[in-house]
């Protein structure tokens, strides 16, 4: 299990995120307060603050992935 904060901060990050994630099989889950939403629904992207970091948890060790996600890591 891998688990990072990220950020999306515009329309285009929110699509590039989305887009990576569905590449992938295993699940992934971004959390902000109550709500837990499937990375890969652009809407349930949508639906949270986009303003604050998001909490991102993928069920996988998969090292391509979490390469590729860095971009959108909080620093």
């Amino acid at each position: 299990m891998f688990t990072e904060n990220i950020t999306l901060s515009s329309v285009n990050d929110v699509k590039r995120f989305v887009n990576l994630v569905s590449g992938y099989k295993f699940k992934v889950e971004l959390i902000s307060g109550r709500y837990t939403v499937d990375a890969k629904s652009i809407m349930g992207v949508f639906s949270l603050d986009l303003m604050k970091p998001i909490k991102m948890t993928a069920y996988t060790d998969d090292a391509s992935f979490i390469d590729e996600v860095k971009q959108f890591i909080t620093q």
